[in-house]
């Protein structure tokens, strides 16, 4: 069965733009007739940019990690594009290898910034223009933020990693709570996406086990879409075969 969305008319910011994941959340909105706004700090022209900004797609730098940055990022989108439908909240990191016992706070402070920071920045300044964007639309505005799943239970190694993404979860639940009726929030929660950086990080995994970006994308947009208007406040299993 093919699945298609029209979120023609709709604009969508999307943060962590840059990388695999978020890039294939950009032409997967754009694809669907979005306005895509793809936030990142680092820019297009990167070597380690995986974002092929042009139509439907314009690239807004910002440190989603600062709120002077994040608050100018989301003024800039809705100067430019009359408003705000949808927000994506990719941005994010792993670290691990080492216990509790031998990780240093620079390490805490790094993923509870990229991890969890950049989802309330974003969603806080995002949020009243959701709540206009989605008026008189029968999806409403939505927030779609991404998880774990491994932030489901404990693990030896990354347990800081697995500690952000379990905040992003419940984060997802008070913004689900807090904006009944008016802004959908829902998360989605990868097992190990199938990245070039991932591939080169673990050469002997089992790649076919993973799950591919653009498929995380398509449930993204489900979860934006018509087909989910009475869905607020889930974390969806986006784990393909592992």
């Amino acid at each position: 069965m093919n699945v298609s969305f029209d979120f023609d008319g709709s604009v969508a910011l999307v943060t962590g733009a840059s990388g695999a994941l978020g890039s294939a959340v950009c032409e997967a909105f754009a694809d669907a007739g979005a306005t895509v706004a793809a936030a990142d700090v680092v820019e297009p022209d990167d070597e380690d940019a995986l974002l092929d900004a042009g139509e439907g797609i314009q690239f807004y730098q910002g440190d989603f990690t600062d709120e002077e940055s994040v608050e100018r990022v989301v003024s800039e989108v809705v100067e430019d594009h009359g408003g705000l439908d949808y927000l994506a909240n990719v941005a994010g990191t792993w670290r691990g290898g080492t216990p509790i016992e031998e990780t240093d706070a620079d390490t805490f402070d790094f993923l509870f910034d990229v991890n969890l920071k950049t989802t309330f920045l974003a969603s806080k300044h995002a949020l009243p223009h959701l709540r206009e964007g989605g008026e008189g639309d029968d999806r409403g505005g939505a927030i779609v933020s991404v998880s774990a799943r491994s932030s489901l239970e404990g693990g030896e190694g990354d347990g800081l990693y697995r500690a952000s993404k379990a905040g992003v979860r419940l984060l997802t639940e008070t913004l689900a709570e807090e904006n009944s009726g008016e802004v959908r929030a829902n998360a989605v929660m990868p097992s190990v996406i199938d990245t070039p950086a991932n591939r080169e990080m673990m050469p002997d995994a089992d790649h076919e086990t993973w799950v591919a970006p653009a498929d995380i994308a398509t449930t993204v947009l489900a979860l934006c879409s018509d087909a989910t208007s009475v869905t607020s406040g889930a974390a969806v299993p986006v784990y393909g075969e592992a």
